[in-house]
């Protein structure tokens, strides 16, 4: 029962729109277009159904294009698993241990995090994935990662057929000289294709094998990422946590051992809290396992000590001393603004000149930060927060805390 409720359905028709986004429609077509190419050239040019080996090839391109399909759509439609709005811990006691969504009205969970892109505090969130249009968390974080695993198999299948294809083909239509390329369009094949392999056919098969071959190494490569944060029990976001945690302990030289709570020992227990027979994740998303030596809130503390920490080190005043209008790529910027634009699909800010910046990081041609907001433009829980170009603003060299106060004696 707990397998098939995480079947995908569409009770909530509004989430048939997370097709209808770029990331979707570039990875169905990929998908598509590698898997009809791939059947196309095995049964007219290379491997006919007439065999037994292309009868098995034949299912075998089949069977990657079902499983890479079902595991694809379970991953954007089951979705993460969200916290409940305004959710609270029994144990009022253990609200102070946890921080405060503004926008959800409630608290985080251990491992939960707020999400700007779905608007909602995630169950043990990894990241935002634009390919799926949808968070990867604890619900569908294993069939994220079989995803991951599955269309790089798939596609090497079909790099393989796409490579044969042309071999066969072309091998014996073109011979290769020291210094000439002959082509012998008389050249008598092994076995008589249901049509010719033509020029439009060379050049879409060449296509769908650069798709395949580049499908293969990033996707792998985001697979052995995954496996790797998966088989610690841990997610991305929790990997730049502990690194964030060494660095305060190292800064501050407080003595501390941070121990990662959710690590289990072994990867055999690590990798079955993910992934199980039943298709579900181990635990209700809200109570978690942990390290003997830790607690459910040792995450959660030492996120809030980060947070203080990143106030006290990090937050630094700026004020605009140009307009920006919040374009992706400002080409009026300058052409470094431009080509060194964040790759990631957090915000920008437009900027008016004057406007003040909390900054918190940034690059050597962008920055990120908190907008302050005017007292007319403050509303409870709403936060002005991203990207903006380095060079539309200037460092406050003043102490803003010494001058309101020697305003405020002013005023008296």
């Amino acid at each position: 029962m707990n397998f098939l409720s995480n079947v995908v359905t569409f009770q909530n028709l509004h989430e048939v729109r997370r097709l209808c986004h770029w990331g979707p429609v570039i990875a169905l077509s990929v998908i598509s277009i590698c898997s009809t190419m791939a059947i196309l050239d095995s049964i007219i040019w290379y491997w006919p159904l007439d065999t037994t080996g292309g009868s098995i090839n034949f299912i075998m391109l089949l069977n990657w294009t079902v499983l890479i399909l079902y595991n694809y759509f379970n991953a954007m439609f089951v979705g993460p698993g969200y916290i409940p709005l305004g959710w609270k811990p029994e144990n009022q006691l253990e609200a102070q241990y946890l921080q405060y969504c503004r926008v959800c009205q409630g608290y985080k969970a251990p491992r939960s995090h707020h999400c700007r892109k779905c608007n909602r505090c995630v169950m043990k969130m990894d990241h935002h994935c634009p390919w799926i249009n949808n968070c990867c968390g604890h619900l569908n974080h294993a069939y994220f990662t079989s995803f991951l695993l599955l269309a790089p198999m798939g596609c090497s299948h079909a790099a393989i057929i796409f490579i044969m294809t042309m071999y066969t083909q072309l091998y014996e239509r073109i011979s290769f000289g020291w210094s000439t390329v002959k082509i012998d369009m008389s050249a008598v094949r092994q076995f008589q294709p249901l049509m010719p392999f033509s020029v439009p056919a060379f050049a879409a098969t060449l296509f769908a094998l650069g798709l395949a071959l580049g499908t293969t190494i990033a996707v792998g490569m985001l697979f052995a990422i995954q496996m790797k944060v998966i088989l610690r029990n841990k997610t991305s976001i929790e990997s730049w946590i502990e690194e964030k945690a060494k660095d305060r302990i190292q800064h501050y030289q407080t003595g501390e051992d941070f121990i990662f709570p959710y690590d289990l020992g072994t990867r055999w227990l690590n990798f079955k809290q993910v992934f199980t027979w039943t298709g579900s994740p181990k635990g209700d998303g809200l109570v978690w396992p942990v390290h003997p030596k830790c607690h459910q809130h040792t995450l959660t503390i030492e996120q809030l000590k980060q947070k203080a920490d990143k106030r006290v080190r990090s937050q630094v005043q700026y004020q605009a001393v140009e307009d920006y209008n919040g374009a992706c790529c400002p080409l009026s910027k300058g052409l470094q603004t431009f080509f060194r634009t964040p790759c990631t699909e957090e915000p920008r800010i437009p900027l008016i000149k004057g406007d003040t910046i909390l900054a918190t990081r940034g690059t050597k041609w962008w920055m990120y930060g908190d907008k302050v907001l005017n007292e007319e433009h403050n509303i409870v829980g709403d936060r002005v927060r991203g990207w903006f170009p380095r060079r539309c603003v200037e460092k406050c060299h003043y102490d803003t805390a010494a001058s309101d106060s020697t305003s405020d004696k002013k005023v008296n």
